[in-house]
């Protein structure tokens, strides 16, 4: 028995590892000033840890002010600010993802688009007042800018009543080039979170292609049941059949060089976004996504500057 008892106790290793863990996760969602739920930092943690463990080392983390509570919400800030804040992105986001539901909806119907998912803040269940509705499109293979050409036509109308900021269709792939070329933890929890809206068996697939995510995120289950199945469209049906040939592959590669060339001029003329971010996008023949600079280098630096000063300062408590 007293072997059992000891078997079952949880190492001091574990106990200080799960606690680095802890503190890892937190410092992620805190570089965004979004503090989590207990059940959303057992999500995210990147080690998988017994219910007991863990329970315990919050429970140790909360005593020596490593951590703070406020009401369901767990941070590295003692803010009570940040929960509110939540609270309030919380239910914004109620409102933007029902408007989202509708624009997929919407958007399903142009020619070779298989799926559609929310993305950014939004996706993590935050909006304020600012928040654009970020959307990830998947295409069919090799007619990702036809898809993406027609798509930004219809965007242009939207200025026209205000709503460009519910069309924001910012990253595209296909279905050729499914798995997502950087991997970090960055990238790993923007696609765990997306919420797909449109085409389930296509994030099936998508995210079948991306399993490398549990490296970093071995707790997150992705998930395709928030997704719509495809319906059958004729018109999208009779523009397609129109396009499946050469001229539609001309077509694909002149709106992709177009593109390019105009997004590369709006680049060297250092023009900015509503958000003041410099406009600039990676173009290739299946993907087309924001290039934002050095953001994922800053905010992994940041990230990881944050975690080596959070043990340095709290070495001795979190050993124990």
């Amino acid at each position: 028995m007293q072997i059992r008892s000891v078997f079952n106790q949880p190492s001091i290793n574990t106990v200080s590892e799960i606690k680095k863990n802890i503190l890892t996760t937190l410092a992620y969602f805190d570089v965004f000033n979004y503090p989590l739920t207990r059940e959303e930092i057992c999500l995210f943690l990147q080690v998988k840890y017994e219910r007991k463990t863990f329970d315990d080392a919050m429970t140790c983390l909360i005593e020596t002010r490593m951590v703070y509570r406020f009401d369901k919400f767990y941070c590295l800030k003692n803010d009570q600010y940040l929960a509110q804040r939540r609270n309030k992105g919380n239910q914004k986001a109620i409102e933007m993802i029902n408007t989202a539901r509708k624009v997929g909806s919407l958007l399903i119907n142009f020619p070779y688009v298989r799926g559609i998912a929310i993305s950014g803040s939004l996706s993590k269940n935050y909006a304020d007042d600012r928040s654009d509705i970020d959307l990830f499109i998947i295409t069919a293979a090799n007619r990702l800018w036809v898809a993406r050409t027609l798509m930004h036509f219809f965007k242009k109308l939207t200025f026209l009543v205000n709503k460009q900021h519910c069309f924001c269709m910012n990253y595209y792939v296909d279905e050729q080039a499914l798995e997502i070329a950087e991997k970090n933890i960055y990238t790993a929890t923007e696609v765990v979170t997306l919420i797909p809206i449109q085409g389930d068996t296509t994030f099936a697939d998508f995210f079948a292609a991306n399993v490398w995510t549990r490296k970093y995120l071995p707790n997150h289950i992705m998930r395709v049941s928030t997704a719509k199945s495809l319906k059958n469209n004729w018109l999208k049906s009779l523009a397609e059949f129109l396009l499946n040939n050469k001229l539609g592959d001309l077509l694909d590669d002149g709106f992709m060089n177009i593109t390019s060339r105009r997004w590369s001029e709006k680049t060297r003329q250092k023009k900015l976004n509503d958000h003041g971010v410099l406009l600039a996008i990676v173009t290739g023949k299946h993907c087309a996504k924001p290039d934002p600079g050095n953001f994922q280098s800053n905010l992994i630096r940041r990230f990881q500057n944050k975690i080596i000063q959070l043990l340095a300062e709290n070495q001795h408590s979190v050993a124990h």
